[in-house]
């Protein structure tokens, strides 16, 4: 489906599950056990897992706040993705990484999902890649007090508005974590 047709390959692209950023997050425990699901059944079936980790003043790289959760250990040979903006492919070597390892296809899970997750979303469609939202895996902070919907209405609207996500040659769309399988290498 996707338009970069030498890519047949499916990755998990896992964004900003840092201390910092899950501290006080909606649904903490279950998205990050979603998220833990994902990284070990991607590894199991030989899925690339691509890691993003921000860099900014709220986290300052080396930081305890910067740092990953305890619960995910990146693997050695896994890359790592370092951003300082939304979209992880802005300013980033997260396009040579993908194309190195043949991924036109990612299956996007982290947070925050108002910020980070849909930034990263538009800027794989809008680069050529299907991009399949897992909508039990992402989540976002509590930021009613500057004018936004609580998190649980965040996380739906981004769900509903991204399942029926198009382009010309991609496709976005949503899945359970239940529902991803990590051996069909194009989206359905």
């Amino acid at each position: 489906m996707t338009t970069l047709t030498d890519r047949p390959n499916t990755g998990l692209l896992v964004v900003d599950v840092q201390n910092g950023v899950l501290d006080g997050a909606h649904d903490r425990e279950a998205v990050l056990a979603n998220v833990v699901t994902l990284v070990d059944r991607a590894r199991a079936a030989g899925t690339e897992v691509v890691w993003v980790q921000h860099t900014s003043d709220e986290l300052p790289r080396g930081s305890e706040t910067w740092q990953y959760v305890p619960e995910l250990v990146r693997r050695d040979a896994e890359p790592l993705v370092h951003k300082e903006y939304g979209d992880s492919f802005e300013d980033t070597d997260l396009e040579e990484v993908l194309a190195a390892r043949g991924i036109g296809h990612l299956i996007v899970a982290g947070a925050q999902t108002d910020a980070c997750i849909r930034s990263t979303l538009h800027g794989a469609i809008t680069r050529g890649y299907d991009a399949t939202l897992v909508a039990d895996a992402h989540t976002t902070e509590d930021l009613t007090a500057y004018g936004a919907p609580e998190p649980g209405a965040v996380i739906a609207h981004t769900n509903l508005y991204w399942q029926h996500q198009t382009a010309p040659g991609r496709v976005g769309g949503t899945v359970t974590t239940a529902e991803v399988d990590f051996a069909v290498k194009t989206p359905a």
